[in-house]
């Protein structure tokens, strides 16, 4: 079924009659100014001057790492958002926030560079933001697989191409490895598709807009025979396209449930086989503080959570609810978008980043696929009143290719209006002929690469923001714990009571459900301790009016607990003593506080 979406989606990527060559000016420019822009694209180059240039406009507030380097030498940085005067940026919940990890999928790196520029600009204008960056730390990877974004951008390409890691692949099993790729044959910077005229062929001229084809009935006469994506035969062998650069899939390649290429494409050969990858792990395994995470990819307008396959399980219900919370809001945020389960509602995966920052460091953590080209729409409300609901065909007990057809061929006439009116044309190449060494007489025409996934830069503005607000949001509902020691009385000869309450007043627990069930780290501690003093008893204080109290057997003066989200846990201390007290908080997600009292 994945491989008659993957067909339908190359198809509808090329079917149309772009009205110009390259349009490489209207979505890429060449100068890096702070504040940041966004209607247009950064490149790689652009992508690492951007942050070079926060940096030095924000030395206070930002940290500038380079993590590692990719397959072919390029570098991966990442930016952190702390400011040091209000605590070390480990004492604080950490978001971590990264994208383009298919290097296709370039709009999500906007969305981090604009979350990045945004904090940064209003932090002392906007209350909350300055709040939120003196309370909270933000690691932002803006381009993961920064190889795919430089060839995505620079090179012939389209939409789906360039997607993954460049460590080389055999794919047709010749003993050469990326030898025949997609190639531009007319120069334009884009990769189109190809057709020859053809009364066998299997698709005919739409009647009512030529730039469209369609697919003929049964028993009509053919017009063109469909060639495959803009190409030559590289390696001589009869085959066009059959062995392009790369597959590793970046997402599929991480060390939790990690399974073989025969099972999961593009798993590659070991868990972290990418080297840029590893470095990435490395990275992040030396911030334990990361307790919310997002990962953009695109397209298709979803906020999704895991689990990633079914037979993993559902997730602990507490934790259920704290993304339901966070996702629902996100919903709202971003309008049209759905917040759903991965293996659930879409496909299951193996290997992914967002189930490995789960299931092995403790995070909560969202995949943001960004736009959906139902935005594309030329309508009016009249009109969107009586449109169909789109088809679901992500299951495939819901597959009929006709009706599968038609609605890519009535998306396509939709899609051509929005281009020819708001785009000005500039989102498709014309068909025009072409002498190919092999086909001979053929023509070449489709969607540049900066089409079908990709907004149009009049777009971007708003898909940036509305995402950077998502992740502003769960940044808010990080857990932020308080200390109140609410009772301290004589209960007996030289023998003290004292009761501390530990609160949360956002969604997030101090440790996930997830985390505490797999005991993935240390849980928090609370701890009394004094020169003069000596706790006799201590323990989960469960019913305050019936003094019900759960004391620990051993070591009653350190307690381990977990504060949960939009509550409080309360404990109860016997201490024996005079003098000076000290009551220690400490967690990895939700900081440190001390107080002291006298007994």
């Amino acid at each position: 079924m994945k491989k008659v979406i993957l067909f339908l989606s190359i198809l509808f990527t090329v079917v149309f009659v772009p009205v110009s060559g390259q349009a490489v000016n209207l979505y890429e420019q060449h100068e890096v100014t702070v504040p940041l822009r966004f209607d247009y694209y950064y490149t790689y180059e652009m992508i690492n001057d951007a942050l070079k240039k926060l940096h030095a406009a924000y030395p206070q507030l930002t940290q500038l790492d380079l993590v590692g380097k990719s397959e072919e030498g390029r570098d991966i940085y990442c930016m952190t958002v702390n400011n040091p005067k209000t605590g070390n940026k480990l004492d604080k919940p950490g978001i971590y926030v990264d994208a383009n990890i298919h290097g296709n999928e370039i709009q999500g790196s906007e969305v981090a560079l604009y979350l990045l520029d945004y904090l940064l600009d209003n932090y002392g204008k906007i209350k909350e933001i300055t709040r939120l960056v003196d309370s909270k730390c933000f690691y932002v990877i803006p381009c993961v697989n920064v190889d795919g974004r430089y060839h995505f951008m620079k090179e012939g390409n389209y939409s789906s191409s360039a997607r993954t890691i460049l460590a080389p692949r055999d794919d047709d099993n010749d003993g050469l490895v990326d030898e025949d790729t997609f190639d531009d044959l007319d120069g334009d910077g884009n990769i189109c598709q190809m057709r020859k005229k053809d009364p066998f062929g299997q698709f005919k001229t739409d009647a009512d807009d030529p730039r469209v084809l369609v697919r003929i009935k049964p028993g009509e006469k053919g017009e063109w025979a469909m060639l495959g994506m803009e190409g030559i035969d590289n390696d001589g062998d009869g085959r066009v396209n059959e062995d392009e650069p790369g597959y590793l899939d970046g997402n599929r390649n991480w060390g939790y449930d990690w399974q073989p290429p025969y099972v999961q494409l593009g798993a590659g050969n070991y868990p972290l086989s990418a080297v840029g990858l590893k470095s990435m792990a490395d990275y992040i395994g030396k911030l334990p503080n990361i307790c919310m995470v997002w990962a953009f990819h695109n397209y298709g307008g979803m906020i999704l959570r895991g689990p990633s396959t079914k037979v993993q399980g559902e997730y602990p219900r507490s934790d259920i609810e704290v993304y339901d919370y966070l996702g629902k809001q996100a919903e709202r945020i971003t309008p049209g978008y759905r917040y759903i389960i991965s293996w659930k509602d879409l496909y299951t995966t193996y290997g992914d980043f967002s189930e490995w920052m789960v299931m092995t460091h403790g995070a909560y953590s969202f995949v943001g696929e960004l736009f959906a080209t139902s935005s594309e729409t030329f309508k009016t409300y009249e009109e969107s009143k009586k449109a169909k609901p789109e088809a679901d065909f992500d299951k495939e007990d819901d597959y009929d290719a006709e009706a599968m057809f038609s609605m890519y061929n009535e998306k396509d006439r939709e899609q051509l209006k929005f281009n020819d009116h708001l785009a000005q044309g500039e989102m498709f190449v014309n068909w025009k002929p072409y002498k190919h060494p092999t086909y001979g007489d053929i023509e070449i025409g489709g969607w540049i690469k900066y089409s079908s996934r990709i907004s149009h830069p009049f777009m971007l503005k708003d898909l940036v923001h509305r995402n950077a607000s998502a992740i502003i949001f769960s940044a808010k509902h990080t857990p932020e714990a308080s200390m109140d020691i609410f009772d301290k009385q004589k209960v007996g000869e030289n023998l003290y009571r004292i009761r501390v309450r530990l609160s949360n007043t956002k969604a997030m627990p101090s440790m996930s459900y997830q985390a505490q069930k797999n005991k993935l780290y240390p849980k928090d501690i609370l701890k009394v301790s004094g020169p003069g003093i000596k706790v006799i008893a201590g323990g989960e204080l469960t019913d305050i009016h019936r003094d019900r109290v759960l004391y620990k057997e051993y070591k009653p003066d350190v307690q381990f607990l977990a504060v949960p989200g939009f509550g409080k846990i309360e404990y109860q201390f016997l201490v024996s003593g005079t003098g000076s007290i000290q009551i220690e908080y400490s967690s990895r997600h939700a900081g440190r506080i001390v107080k002291n009292i006298q007994l």
